[in-house]
């Protein structure tokens, strides 16, 4: 089956996930477009260049494959450094022929906050994964702390976070996150990951049956 889906969403609402099982279901191609952001600004500060000041248009045309495979991505730091250099349209742009060329051949399921609307508009098929900001944090910290005892106020902090986030993301003037207005909308508050996949994967198979 030779399928594009976009999924988009928020940071932490659980789009990443059903992004890679779906893809894993299918037996198609997975990428994460927040990872691509989340190097560049990595390698931006490895340079010693602020991702909030500074142009990332070189740092993401020389980007390489290993510096999507680092274990220092998902800290709070690169998600205010990715959040920071999507807002670069020479970066965006740099990025945008990357995720195009990864899918046109084959198909793929692809996740990030424009692929909808922007890099993939004519997509076979939209989704759009959302949560409030309160089950979001938790998650974050969660993948952060494990669910152990919890400081509330690191918790309350990261809710912050991610709100302020949401907000930069939304109104940013190139490409902002928005649901597309043929997507499917997802809300995964009372939803574990499991269930977020059968209801994604019962919409794939009632649009497209084998």
């Amino acid at each position: 089956m030779r399928l594009i889906i976009a999924v988009d969403g928020p940071a932490a609402a659980g789009k990443g996930t059903l992004a890679k099982s779906l893809a894993a279901a299918l037996g198609l191609p997975h990428l994460d477009t927040g990872l691509l952001y989340r190097a560049v600004a990595r390698q931006m500060i490895l340079k010693g260049l602020d991702p909030a000041a500074d142009s990332g248009e070189q740092t993401a045309q020389a980007l390489q494959p290993e510096d999507l495979l680092r274990d220092d991505l998902r800290v709070p730091e690169i998600d205010r450094g990715a959040s920071s250099v999507a807002t670069q349209p020479p970066v965006r742009s740099a990025l945008l022929r990357r995720q195009r060329e990864f899918a046109t051949a084959s198909g793929a399921v692809i996740d990030g906050r424009d692929i909808g609307t922007v890099v993939f508009p004519d997509a076979d098929l939209k989704f759009f994964v959302t949560a409030s900001a309160g089950v979001r944090a938790l998650r974050r910290y969660q993948q952060l702390h494990g669910t152990g005892a919890r400081d509330e106020s690191a918790l309350s902090a990261l809710t912050a976070e991610i709100s302020a986030r949401d907000q930069k993301d939304a109104e940013r003037p190139v490409s902002p996150l928005r649901q597309a207005d043929d997507a499917v909308l997802i809300e995964t508050d009372d939803m574990d990951a499991g269930a977020v996949l059968a209801h994604a994967l019962s919409i794939v198979r009632s649009r497209f049956p084998a």
